[in-house]
């Protein structure tokens, strides 16, 4: 893998991340970054819900 396109690890969990040449900035996937911050076994599922409840609040 590239500067461009890899995997980091946090707490031995993987998070995929993107590096923006242009941006100069680093994206890292939310749905990884959910998984390791609340180790919901279904982070997509966690990820819909609280876009669901965000949406609805505005």
């Amino acid at each position: 893998m590239t500067k461009e396109n890899s995997i980091k690890l946090f707490q031995d969990k993987r998070v995929r991340v993107q590096w923006d040449e242009e941006q100069e900035k680093w994206f890292f996937s939310i749905i990884d970054v959910i998984e390791v911050l609340t180790d919901s076994p279904c982070p997509r599922k966690y990820w819909n819900a609280l876009k669901t409840k965000l949406k609805n609040k505005s």
